[in-house]
Order: C-alpha cells, then structure tokens, then sequence
C-alpha cells in the first residue's frame, strides 16, 4: 500500500479507506457530531490531517474503537487491506 506523497491524509478518507464509514458524506456526519478524537483531541473537522502514530478514538454505532494508524493509504482497498492500515489498541 503505498502513502501518500504528502506524509499525511484527511480524516474523512482515511474513515472510509479503512472501511470504518462507507461513505465521505457519513464520515463528515461522524466527525461533525464530535464521535471521533485525534490523540484525545475532540475534533469536528473532518478535513484533520492524520500521520502514521496517530491516534484515533471513534465512537461507532457498533460501540467505542481505539486505533493506532499504522499505514496511510492511496485509496480504499479490500477488507483485509484495510485491517492492515491500524493496529486496535482498546
């Protein structure tokens, strides 16, 4: 998977490239109603540039993930790409 060239991606992609919002709208919606955080940082950007050893808390409908993102991808893959991209901590 290769990075981006710029060593860093937009909140609302990396949600949807790593499969945890289907869409960029639904991740928008997500990070506007306060449900994610950026190393214990609220955020209501989705435009947030993340980097590798980023921190993400994300409240998802289907209960609260910790990730540690590991890779930033160029696009969305397949599912088991995906899971490559972050490590869950809790």
């Amino acid at each position: 998977m290769a990075e981006p060239e710029t060593g860093w991606l937009r909140l609302d992609k990396f949600l949807v490239f790593a499969r945890f919002c289907k869409t960029r709208s639904v991740a928008e919606e997500l990070v506007e109603n306060g449900a994610v955080r950026i190393n214990r940082q609220p955020t209501d950007k989705p435009h947030a540039k993340l980097r590798p050893g980023d921190v993400l808390t994300l409240a998802l409908p289907q209960g609260v993930k910790v990730v540690e993102i590991l890779l930033l991808p160029a696009r969305r893959g397949s599912a088991t790409v995906a899971q490559e991209l972050y490590r869950e901590i809790g």
